[in-house]
């Protein structure tokens, strides 16, 4: 497939990283995609991917327009990774109609991830994480859905596709192929109640800001268990984000964006990466380009220090703690003694059922197995349970 098709180059007067002294900014030391060749993406494993496309962006109108901006101020920071191959592949083109847009994000999404390479994509209204999940689809690959968002997102019933109801369009698309859907840092007040109760019933994880934002390290295996990140710039606080027309005086620092997007460049099994609702005509002296840049570089650092420390029948790395619990199955317990992470084994459970192997290793905390320990069943296990039951 030649996705170049599908693609914009970076204009030859953007500014690289010469704004700033120094040597090995990141814009003077990844590949970018100029008018002239498209880069080799041989050894690529990172690709930032511009998406200039607002016309699905609720409330949001402009949020086309900021691709450039965090583009350049990515370009500004250093590049501690000399061996890590990045790519700019410059924009999306806008089709002529916004499903056109999709297609396309699709199309070269999937040619990426087919060669194992994650899509970093920018900016445009949150609608574009339909488009991502469907070059899952097209691989026929059930997928775990991540989004940090102040709302669901699940719009009305006659809603078309748009920023505020692309996870409606995702439940109902045939055929389907999300296992999971997560939800981190909704704000109550901004939720009706009975879409709280559908998300319950669905067996969908939600998270309130509040609870996350009260030990910020239990993001970690909701993230190590994710496919696909979509990130609303609208979940930061006005005062660390104020780029964005939908911004509230509520939401995550500056800081927790960062060290959230650390955890999810740690995660092996996470694949693609969406920004966005970033809005430039919002912002105070580039601060929210500022910080989504900074959430990239955060989001590489993490990548940088991945270990494939996914539970397998053969691997010798773990513990194995059997918790049983009155009334109820044993819950299994895996702990990597290198990387000290926490795992949840449901393999026997549904032993010769291969359609979801990828999904019987569940990543979890030491807080569920001290629960479990206290004879209390960790939601974690009920709810995968009750998926894959």
């Amino acid at each position: 497939m030649e996705i170049n098709l599908f693609l914009e180059p970076v204009h030859e007067n953007f500014p690289g990283a010469a704004i700033r002294s120094g040597q090995a900014r990141i814009g003077d030391t990844i590949t970018i995609h100029r008018a002239t060749i498209f880069p080799d993406l041989d050894e690529t494993k990172i690709a930032l991917i511009g998406v200039c496309d607002d016309r699905a962006s609720i409330n949001n109108e402009g949020c086309a327009n900021g691709v450039d901006s965090i583009r350049e101020a990515f370009y500004q920071l250093f590049n501690y990774w000399p061996n890590l191959k990045i790519v700019d592949l410059g924009n999306i083109k806008q089709g002529y109609h916004v499903d056109d847009t999709y297609f396309a994000l699709a199309q070269v999404m999937r040619f990426l991830l087919e060669k194992n390479i994650v899509p970093m994509v920018l900016s445009g209204g949150q609608d574009l994480t339909y488009a991502m999940y469907q070059s899952y689809g097209a691989m026929k690959q059930l997928v775990n859905i991540t989004a940090i968002d102040s709302l669901f997102d699940l719009g009305s019933e006659n809603d078309k596709l748009n920023s505020r109801s692309y996870l409606s369009q995702i439940i109902i698309h045939q055929p389907n192929y999300l296992f999971n859907f997560t939800n981190i840092g909704y704000q109550t007040y901004y939720v009706d109640y009975k879409a709280v109760d559908l998300m319950k019933n669905l067996l969908f994880d939600t998270y309130r800001l509040g609870v996350i934002r009260s030990d910020i390290t239990e993001v970690e295996p909701l993230l190590r268990n994710t496919d696909l990140l979509s990130f609303d710039i609208g979940a930061v606080r006005s005062s660390d984000a104020p780029g964005n027309a939908n911004t509230s005086p509520n939401g995550f620092t500056g800081e927790e964006a960062c060290r959230m997007m650390r955890y999810a460049g740690l995660s092996a099994k996470l694949s693609s990466v969406g920004f966005f609702e970033y809005n430039p005509l919002f912002d105070r002296d580039g601060t929210t380009a500022n910080l989504i840049a900074q959430m990239m570089w955060y989001f590489v650092e993490g990548f940088m220090h991945r270990k494939d420390d996914y539970p397998t029948s053969e691997s010798s790395d773990f513990t194995r703690y059997t918790v049983q619990i009155e009334g109820n199955d044993d819950i299994i317990f895996l702990y990597n003694k290198y990387t000290e992470r926490w795992w949840i084994d449901l393999s026997m459970a549904q032993k010769g059922n291969s359609k979801y192997e990828k999904h019987h290793f569940i990543p979890c905390s030491q807080k569920d197995y001290d629960m479990a320990l206290r004879e209390e069943i960790p939601d974690r296990w009920w709810q995968f349970y009750q998926k894959l039951m």
